[in-house]
């Protein structure tokens, strides 16, 4: 459970600090949180949505790990097909990509594994 909860702790503040800077002011976002690989699009506020309730989601999921652990799955999801969809191709053909982002998604897909808590849903009963 403490590595759930450092998880969704690192969640709150990561993904909330990030979601606050691609919904209030993408421009610096494109810089700052895609390392200028992309312009500046509204598609920067859709993202901070999205990161905005995994953050949300896991500041619930500090009081009720297990509940809220689906998050954890979406993220393993989205940044494991990211990774091999865009970050790789990107490495590939030497195109620019956000390299901080592909870091930090890589230890993110690598750690998820281990703490999703799959013996808790795959004992749960229907």
């Amino acid at each position: 459970m403490i590595a759930l909860r450092i998880v969704y702790l690192l969640n709150v503040l990561v993904a909330g600090t990030i979601a606050i800077s691609c919904l209030v002011d993408p421009r610096k976002a494109a810089i700052n949180v895609f390392s200028g690989a992309y312009e500046h699009t509204e598609v920067m506020r859709l993202v901070g949505c999205l990161w905005l309730a995994i953050a949300v989601l896991s500041a619930f999921g500090l009081w009720r790990p297990i509940s809220f652990s689906p998050v954890l799955l979406l993220q393993f999801i989205y940044k494991g097909t990211w990774l091999v969809l865009v970050a790789l191709p990107a490495i590939r053909g030497e195109l620019d990509y956000p390299r901080p982002m592909a870091g930090f998604f890589l230890v993110w897909v690598v750690v998820l594994p281990f703490v999703i808590p799959w013996s808790a849903w795959l004992s749960s009963s229907s």
